[in-house]
């Protein structure tokens, strides 16, 4: 090996080095834990996304209940800013159709959940988002991003989808 590749190799190998140490002081998403009292919660809404005019069908077709923790009902009822704290969960089932009923299947299809720390979330919004597939209370989501593209169209309402309705 002449010197001009040792020299090279060298470089190389440092190079590595600091990407590696770089990648590790990244910082990493906050854990958002499965809220398992979610159900106590305020349920703000249901509603059944049923066929594929509306462009959510693939992924989010089902009957969506949606929740609201007692930190975030205050602004959700006054349509303000939500304060540090806040949660809404989105819990998701298959529907089936029976007898004029539409009705939700057993077991979750998914449990999406927004908890606000405007500090810890600042890049989306001052919101975390963590999905739970199934009945699964381990998450699953990669980026917090893919949440917040759909979310982001939301500003003047604080990035949340889902209305108070009396």
């Amino acid at each position: 090996m002449t010197t001009r590749s040792r020299i090279l190799f060298l470089v190389f190998i440092a190079v590595v080095a600091s990407l590696g140490t770089l990648i590790a002081q990244a910082p990493k998403k906050p854990a958002i834990a499965y809220p398992n009292d979610f159900r106590h919660w305020r349920q703000v809404k249901s509603m059944v996304i049923y066929s594929s005019q509306n462009k959510l069908f693939d992924r989010f077709g089902g009957l969506h209940n949606v929740y609201v923790n007692d930190i975030g009902w205050p602004a959700l009822e006054k349509t303000k800013l939500f304060p540090d704290g806040s949660m809404l969960v989105l819990e998701l089932f298959d529907v089936s159709n029976s007898m004029g009923a539409i009705e939700p299947r057993p077991g979750h299809k998914g449990v999406y959940v927004m908890k606000k720390n405007a500090k810890l979330y600042a890049d989306t919004g001052g919101w975390g988002f963590e999905v739970f597939p199934g009945s699964d209370e381990k998450p699953t989501l990669k980026s917090m991003t893919e949440c917040f593209g759909c979310h982001k169209e939301g500003k003047s309402r604080d990035y949340v989808k889902s209305a108070y309705v009396e």
